[in-house]
């Protein structure tokens, strides 16, 4: 038993990134965690953008005015897109959710992976004096 979790342990290791500084490193990591609060932020608001732009063609096609001047076939034709539009920014806001999920797990795989770089190199810079 005692072997396997040792070659669990070496595979694990051997991921671990061995970058040339960890200062570098942490900077590196920052930039990608930015990138991506950005990346999530602009899809974050494109999916409410046409979930309610779904909501504004209903409330258009079911307003009085609208009834008024369009008739039977329009409206339906434009409840149907408002639908789609809807259902299409519950889907992309769906996506988001998960990828702000990854984008968290990213974020706690990115800091053990520090923490552990730099027990390593405090584990060095020990056994070096």
């Amino acid at each position: 038993m005692e072997k396997g979790s040792e070659s669990m342990r070496e595979r694990l290791l051997a991921r671990l990134p061995q970058p040339e500084s960890l200062a570098g490193y942490r900077e590196e990591t920052a930039g990608l965690m930015a990138r991506h609060e950005r990346a999530l932020f602009w899809e974050r608001e494109s999916a409410r953008a046409i979930a309610s732009a779904g909501i504004g063609v209903f409330l258009f096609a079911n307003s009085i005015w609208a009834r008024a001047r369009l008739d039977a076939h329009a409206t339906i034709l434009l409840d149907a897109v408002s639908v789609v539009l809807f259902f299409a920014g519950g889907l992309m806001l769906l996506g988001y959710w998960i990828s702000s999920n990854k984008v968290d797990l990213l974020k706690e795989v990115k800091q053990v992976q520090l923490q552990v770089l730099e027990l390593q190199a405090s584990i060095k810079k020990e056994g070096g004096k």
